[in-house]
């Protein structure tokens, strides 16, 4: 594959930012900087907002006050739901049509130059037996591994995950780690939510940790784990339920 970008990674600024859906207030006001080539996850029980602070982030959602910006230029972004979503076609024409349509940076491939990094991406992700199994019928690991194989095509500044592999066997869940930290070894930004405290420890650089719509605490993942300072943290951590 071609080396990835080398560049800084942007700062991203979320300045106040809320959301209120139909009278009900989903995120409260939350200040956040994301800065560096780090891997931050977003943890919280379910319904704290951590889906919602991830799309927000990205710029997919648009925020009912306060403001999302980056600090320069906006960066090359990708992002793998929990679900993945694919085409109804084979595993390799859903790469090869993500760079057909992505032609601005790369005008010049050709056909069977795109066929060719398409392939090379789905090797890199241990796909490559599968190119031409229609995508949908792949197993729930298997299309997460394709759908971050579309997104290492994309060469992203900042990968966004959103629960990536909460539905999958425990080697699958491996194979999707391993890919994410393939993504951070070349240069890019990981914010990624999760609800698995296991996987938070494998992977976290820093954790924000939400809580009913609440920013209640942005740390070092060593300390969030060895001494997170609110109450509803410290019983997360210890599997408990808080209200």
């Amino acid at each position: 594959m071609n080396a990835h970008h080398t560049p800084p990674v942007a700062t991203l600024e979320l300045d106040s930012v809320g959301f209120i859906h139909r009278g009900h207030t989903l995120l409260k006001p939350t200040s956040l900087r994301l800065s560096g080539c780090q891997r931050t996850l977003i943890m919280g029980p379910n319904g704290a907002g951590k889906s919602l602070l991830m799309r927000l982030a990205h710029g997919l959602i648009t925020p009912t006050s306060g403001s999302v910006r980056w600090q320069g230029s906006p960066p090359a972004q990708a992002m793998v739901f929990q679900r993945p979503v694919l085409l109804r076609r084979s595993a390799l024409d859903n790469l090869t049509y993500v760079l057909a349509i992505n032609k601005a940076p790369r005008p010049e491939l050709t056909t069977l130059t795109r066929k060719a990094q398409a392939m090379s991406a789905l090797e890199k992700f241990g796909l490559a037996h599968l190119a031409k199994r229609p995508a949908r019928v792949l197993s729930g690991g298997e299309q997460q591994r394709l759908t971050l194989a579309r997104a290492w095509l994309l060469n992203p500044q900042v990968l966004f995950l959103d629960e990536p592999t909460s539905a999958l066997d425990p080697a699958a869940i491996k194979a999707v780690e391993d890919a994410v930290l393939e993504f951070h070894h070349s240069g890019t930004r990981i914010v990624m939510t999760t609800h698995d405290l296991h996987q938070a420890r494998r992977l976290a650089n820093d954790i924000v940790f939400l809580h009913n719509g609440e920013l209640l605490e942005h740390t070092p993942a060593s300390d969030f784990f060895t001494a997170p300072a609110s109450r509803e943290a410290k019983a997360f951590i210890r599997g408990e339920l808080v209200w």
